[in-house]
Formats: C-alpha cells, sequence, structure tokens
C-alpha cells in the first residue's frame, strides 16, 4: 500500500506518568507509532503532545519532554486521549480546563476524537459526548453516567465507533479499538497483519461484560453471609426463595428485602449472578462438557446455560472458554468432580478491567 497516508495521530501525554500511564499510553504509540513499510508506507505520523512540554522532576513515575504542546492537537488528523489526572476519578476533580478547551479545539477543526479507559472522561467534559453512545471501563462507566448525564454511557461495549468519536473501555479494549481505526483507515488485510504481528485477535467477540465479576459483593450488616455462603456451595440444587429465607430464619419477604439492601439486586438475580459466576469458573478451569457444567452450576441444560450467558454475558460458553489456554485447564473424567472440590479452586477472571 505505497503512498497511501494513514494521517497524523496526536496522542495526549501527561508531563508525569506513572506506570499504568505507560500500559494505556503504550498500546496508541505502538500501533500507530511504528513504522509498518510493507504493510503501508507511509504509515501514520504519531505525535506526543504534552500538556507540559518543560522536563520536571518525577513525581510519582517518569518525566516526559514531548515535542509537541498540547495546543498542536488542533493540527491532528486523530486525537487520542488515554488519560485524565487521578484526582478526577478519585476525588471528582475538574478535567484541566486547557485540555477542554484544546479538545473542543481540534474537534472544531475536524479531527478525528478517541479516548481510551478514563479518557471518555476528557471528551465528556468537553462536551463532545453529549447525545452520544459511549464507553469506559466498566469500573467507571456508572461515575462517568452520574457526572455526565447527557452522555449515553453502555458499559456493555469493548468500544463505541460513532463516526468522529469513539470511545473504549480500559486496557486491551484500547487495543481493539486501536486495531480498529487501522481497519476503518487501511482495510482490514492491514489490520489483520498487524494484530498477528502482536499476536492479539484482529476482533473479539463479546463485549465488556465477559470481564464483569458477576458475584455482587455482599455485607454483613443484616447477617446474611452464612446463607449465602451455603447457597454457593449447592448451586448444583434447585434453589428457592423459600429455601433461603428458611435457612435464615425470615419469611421470604424479609429475605428479599434484605438481599436486595445488603447486594442491590433481588435474590433470583443474584442466583443466576452465582450460577453464571460458577459456569465462568469451570469453563476457565476445567475441560468439562458444557452439558456437565450446566448441570454443576444449576442451570440445568446446555441450551439454558448458552441463553443465559449470552444474554447477560454477551458471548457462547464455547466462544469464553478459547480465550483461555488450554494447558490452564484441569481435566476430568465424566463423575469424578464434585460441585464444592471444583468451586474451592482458585477462581481467574478474564481480562482487563472494556
Amino acid at each position: 500500500m505505497a503512498g497511501v497516508s494513514a494521517g497524523s495521530v496526536a496522542l495526549v501525554v501527561p508531563d508525569e506518568v506513572g506506570v499504568l500511564d505507560l500500559y494505556e499510553l503504550g498500546i496508541p504509540a505502538t500501533v500507530f507509532g511504528m513504522p509498518q513499510p510493507d504493510l503501508a508506507d507511509p504509515w501514520y505520523d504519531l505525535w506526543l503532545c504534552g500538556t507540559d512540554a518543560r522536563a520536571r522532576e518525577p513525581v510519582r513515575g517518569l518525566a516526559l519532554r514531548s515535542r509537541h504542546r498540547l495546543d498542536d492537537i488542533v493540527g491532528a488528523d486523530t486525537v487520542i486521549v488515554a488519560w485524565v489526572p487521578d484526582e478526577v476519578i478519585e476525588a471528582d476533580a475538574p478535567v484541566p480546563p486547557e485540555l477542554v478547551a484544546a479538545l473542543r479545539r481540534a474537534h472544531e477543526a475536524g479531527a478525528r476524537m478517541v479516548s481510551l479507559c478514563v479518557g471518555a472522561f476528557a471528551l465528556a467534559e468537553a462536551g463532545l459526548l453529549d447525545g452520544r453512545r459511549a464507553t469506559a471501563h466498566w469500573m467507571h462507566t456508572a461515575q462517568l453516567a452520574e457526572r455526565y448525564p447527557k452522555v449515553l454511557v453502555d458499559d456493555s461495549v469493548l468500544y463505541v465507533d460513532d463516526g468522529d468519536v469513539l470511545t473504549s473501555a480500559g486496557m486491551t479494549a484500547g487495543l481493539d479499538l486501536c486495531l480498529h481505526l487501522v481497519r476503518r483507515d487501511l482495510g482490514a488485510h492491514v489490520a489483520n497483519q498487524l494484530a498477528r504481528r502482536m499476536v492479539v485477535p484482529a476482533h473479539r467477540p463479546g463485549g465488556q461484560a465477559q470481564f464483569i465479576d458477576l458475584s455482587v459483593p455482599t455485607t454483613d450488616g443484616n447477617g446474611l453471609t452464612p446463607v449465602l455462603d451455603w447457597a454457593r456451595a449447592h448451586l448444583d440444587r434447585p434453589l428457592t426463595i423459600d429455601d433461603l429465607a428458611r435457612r435464615a430464619a425470615v419469611s421470604p419477604r424479609t429475605f428479599y428485602r434484605r438481599l436486595r439492601e445488603a447486594t442491590g439486586t433481588t435474590p433470583l438475580r443474584w442466583l443466576l449472578n452465582q450460577r453464571l459466576g460458577r459456569a465462568q469458573s469451570l469453563l476457565e478451569s476445567t475441560d468439562l462438557p458444557v452439558e456437565r457444567i450446566a448441570k454443576l452450576s444449576g442451570l440445568g441444560t446446555a441450551n439454558n446455560l448458552r441463553y443465559h450467558f449470552v444474554k447477560q454475558i454477551g458471548i457462547s460458553p464455547g466462544d469464553y472458554r478459547r480465550t483461555f489456554p488450554r494447558r490452564l485447564r484441569a481435566s476430568h473424567r465424566p463423575g469424578r468432580e464434585s460441585p464444592s472440590a471444583v468451586a474451592a479452586g482458585p477462581r481467574r477472571r478474564a481480562g482487563d478491567p472494556a
């Protein structure tokens, strides 16, 4: 693809960089900053645009000296924001006004605007996500939605392409979006070849839901922990609200109210989440057939498991299992495993933090 210009990409970087910042910034820097002359020549022209072009003494990590200033993003074809200051997330502090102003000017100049992970807070503060569907890391989507009610926050997807504004979830979902941009700009062949070189899937099925822990945390304020622990150990049995209320020595109505107060969800939804969590664990750690996993998790049949898995997690059990190397899964002969023994193993979650 000699002669095809991929355009300029301005990556907004802080003047002080922590370890996690390096990861978030390293993904777009690798995709857009490493020439691939056999795939497209010229490749992207990557600009590191610092919020402060002066080198400073590092406070919590490393200091960057960037050739480009923040104002330079106005001249770029694509602008990527992969961070905001920690206090924006941790203390609801305002996004730096100079960053907000620069993002607005870049958008008005016709730049394609992209956020990775918490970078969505900067685009939202600039008003660029108002009325648009957008996403961020699922751990921060509730905060994003509360802080910016005009944004249509979707916590179920890895990334959102809304034409001239694109947003992604955290960590590896940022790589998914970067490869999607390459696919848009240079075609599927180039994106697929680049993904192969990076030893990653060119496109991952499903969304963020496959990485969210479905086991809702509970408090012990209502004394439900022993009952809920017992239920988790017996998920292969048919369980009803009456069963759990009886073990808690309260009426079904009282149990419903207390569980709702403690977990934020209903007893039936809590049980379904636990069953799906058990199924995830078995898919991750064993080679048991789906039919057996459905019984051990209390979902009955393989069809029922597939239905709820796709509906709740957004991906089939088979696709979910394929994301885990076979060498990490234990083999079990039929009839030799027990629900309690399998459940006692360490829980391994997928992903990053989409």
